[in-house]
């Protein structure tokens, strides 16, 4: 019987809430089954099993809080059936004992297995849980080759999943004995990524060998003088990263400190909680060591501006926004896109709306334009299919969707999300605003769930909510249309009588995939959704 460890679950996450059990005490479950749902300050992360087995115990009641690298619950593999009670009962109070001083397990934790290498010493580690529902993913860099030095937090390799590019660290100081994959091949969650000899490992000698060997490995990492320097004294850890655990990391955000300005007591100038809080007791001053530091440095000649110099602030990409980064450019270099412009009278559509928001609000649903324009565009799809396919893999085929999905971009909690409302030529304007309330809701608060993440068929970017006026929008692959709204204007225009007139004017810009849209199909679908927008009575005509 052994204890499933809760992997980390997102950046600077500590410990969730244990929101639903899917499993009970006593059930056999399958690899991969979700077996309990977790809600971080950002999602509810939907937890899989690792292997099949039966589940001995669960540690936590729903509703409680779960520390992240402590034991989640017990698990039994089949093979272990055989066992007498009293083992399970050892192996329980060996749980139990576990679960107690879980809050003391606060970085880094491994999963480890005997490694297949060839060496005794060596272990495998385990690729963690790396994203909900994230079952593999890409080896994309490798830092590191088969019989390299890694030290504990070195970055190893990059790995890449169809949300993130994620940078896995090595969990203590050793030596690589080997690479499980090749770049650009797929890595399994929950298996073998890479074999490593730890230090305090590497010096041991083998059963029934003498006990003279060469010099150790850590004694040959450790080999070159640490110079006092004042980066040491800030903690300064090997390869630019400065060793601390993700709680130091968030409590150092939360903050709005710089990690590298604390000196750091732990081992290798690894920052603790204590640091910082000493630290920040003491006002946030420079130690000493920085102030002669600082008094040599005012006496140099003022260098020119570079990304080195100490007034630059460097943040990596990460989460929502390094996968933002990574799409935007796939889209803009692979994808051809042109774009088409134009303005659409919505006077007549903000009247409509004035007079359905009353009725709307009496359900509890605020009704906003967006609903009508979705709807709009959905009705004008059925006659222009080709806005909501997409190009097969092979490049050969276009794929028409039976769904029309809209997209709407939001400036959410974690970053740009795009969810969907999905079947809306199917939905009424109600159930439509009652999605869109729904999913703008739960973007700002980073709690998007998966599923309204996926199969979205063509896309809105509101950037009128914001008060532009233009925009030039990328495709959100594998889409091949977007359109960016912009903000609604009183502008003067001309009615039929020649007469000026007060309008209500809303400027819009499309960006097709010009491999499949011409410029005069996506000219003649536009028509067709603008005068459903500019005279609305003219959509009952359409409705199913």
């Amino acid at each position: 019987m052994s204890d499933f460890i809760l992997p980390d679950i997102g950046e600077g996450i500590v410990e969730c809430e244990l929101v639903k059990w899917l499993i009970s005490e006593g059930d056999i479950i399958e690899e991969d089954q979700p077996v309990a749902e977790v809600m971080t300050d950002k999602a509810l992360v939907e937890i899989p099993a690792p292997h099949r087995g039966r589940v001995t115990r669960l540690y936590y009641k729903e509703g409680e809080t779960a520390k992240v690298h402590a034991p989640l619950f017990a698990v039994e593999e089949e093979s272990d059936g055989a066992q007498g009670a009293a083992d399970d009962a050892d192996a329980a109070r060996t749980a139990a004992s576990a679960h107690d001083t879980k809050d003391d397990l606060e970085s880094d934790a491994l999963q480890v297995a005997q490694g297949d290498s060839g060496d005794e010493a060596s272990e495998d580690f385990i690729l963690p849980d790396i994203g909900e529902g994230i079952v593999e993913c890409e080896v994309v860099t490798w830092r590191v080759r088969e019989g390299d030095e890694i030290a504990e937090d070195q970055p190893v390799v990059d790995v890449m999943t169809d949300k993130a590019l994620v940078e896995i660290t090595a969990p203590e100081a050793g030596r690589v004995t080997r690479l499980y994959y090749r770049e650009q091949e797929s890595a399994r969650v929950h298996a073998p990524l890479f074999a490593f000899v730890p230090h305090g490992r590497a010096a041991q000698p083998k059963p029934g060998t003498a006990s003279s060997s060469p010099e150790p490995v850590a004694s040959r990492h450790e080999s070159r003088p640490l110079a006092a320097s004042a980066d040491n004294a800030r903690g300064q850890g090997a390869h630019g990263r400065i060793p601390a655990s993700p709680a130091v990391r968030r409590l150092v955000r939360e903050l709005g400190v710089r990690l590298e300005d604390i000196p750091g007591s732990g081992k290798d100038g690894r920052v603790l909680k204590e640091d910082i809080l000493a630290w920040q007791k003491q006002g946030g001053e420079a130690t000493p060591a920085e102030s002669t530091v600082a008094q040599q440095t005012s006496m140099q000649p003022v260098p020119e501006y570079s990304a080195a110099s100490d007034d630059v602030r460097v943040e990596p990409l990460r989460g929502m926004q390094a996968v933002m980064a990574r799409r935007m450019v796939e889209s803009a270099t692979t994808i051809p896109h042109f774009h088409y412009g134009d303005e659409i009278d919505v006077t007549e559509l903000l009247a409509l709306r004035e007079r359905l928001k009353a009725r709307a609000e009496r359900e509890g649903i605020r009704l906003t334009l967006m609903p009508l324009i979705m709807k709009a565009m959905a009705l004008a799809i059925q006659e222009y299919p080709v806005l909501n396919s997409r190009l097969g893999s092979a490049g050969d085929e276009i794929h028409y969707l039976p769904h029309c999905n809209v997209g709407m971009a939001v400036d959410g909690k974690s970053g740009l999300v795009v969810p969907n409302v999905k079947w809306v030529e199917r939905l009424s304007l109600m159930e439509i605003a009652r999605e869109v309330e729904r999913l703008t809701a739960a973007a700002r608060e980073g709690r998007v769930a998966q599923d309204d993440l996926r199969d979205g068929t063509i896309s809105i970017s509101n950037i009128g909510a914001l008060g532009g006026t233009y925009a030039a929008p990328i495709i959100n692959a594998p889409e091949v249309a977007i359109v960016a709204l912009g903000r609604v204007q009183q502008l003067p225009r001309f009615d039929m009588a020649g007469n000026v007139v007060s309008r209500s004017i809303m400027t819009i810009t499309w960006a097709g995939d010009h491999r499949l849209i011409d410029g005069g199909t996506i000219a003649r679908f536009c028509n067709l959704w603008k005068g459903y927008l500019q005279e609305p009575q003219d959509m009952l005509l359409h409705l199913a």
